[in-house]
């Protein structure tokens, strides 16, 4: 007996390969067109745009799918982003990580701008790494070598002050590149 296939869901199949880097041109109006999507659109925190002062300054990372059959040597469209910025002389903040919808159950974009942003930040000098994460997110931190400094409020969401362990997010090489490769599903 055929199943009958009106009202299945069919689970699009997602890239493997992804590879995470700090965002030319192109990239960043699709990191803050994406930012929008999420942050304005989908969760409501913010009207029409999300962009502030740290904007001006930070440093904007970017979560790309290798293109199929391209062996990693053709990257997609933007899937995820996260910026970082110095808050004062060696704190560093990340804000506003964002993996796109349909990414969110790779399960290792987010975890990948995480360890892209700190590391990065590490290499730059960096003594204390920071970032105020949404509640539901605090396991995955946690998971990733974060504690809570404390809990707080923002856009009247119950958030946790979080901080990186640094040791688990050595300072890349000199003459190593600045971006972090994830592969998916292998065994």
């Amino acid at each position: 007996m055929n199943a009958p296939s009106s009202g299945l869901l069919q689970r699009v199949q997602l890239p493997r390969h992804y590879r995470i880097e700090r965002a030319d041109e192109a990239g960043a109006t699709a990191a803050m067109a994406l930012r929008r999507a999420i942050f304005c659109t989908e969760q409501g925190l913010f009207v029409g745009d999300d962009r502030d002062q740290a904007d001006d300054h930070a440093i904007l990372l970017v979560a790309r799918p290798a293109l199929p059959e391209t062996e990693g040597e053709v990257w997609g469209p933007v899937v995820g982003t996260v910026r970082i910025h110095q808050l004062e002389n060696r704190i560093w903040q990340g804000s506003r990580l964002a993996v796109a919808a349909e990414f969110r159950r790779v399960g290792v974009i987010g975890g990948a701008l995480i360890q892209l942003a700190v590391r990065t930040a590490n290499t730059l000098g960096c003594e204390r790494f920071v970032a105020q994460v949404q509640a539901p997110n605090v396991p995955l931190f946690r998971r990733l070598q974060w504690q809570t400094v404390r809990e707080i409020t923002m856009h009247g969401l119950p958030h946790h002050l979080m901080q990186a362990d640094l040791q688990h997010y050595p300072a890349f090489a000199a003459d190593e590149a600045m971006c972090v490769e994830v592969r998916r599903g292998q065994s």
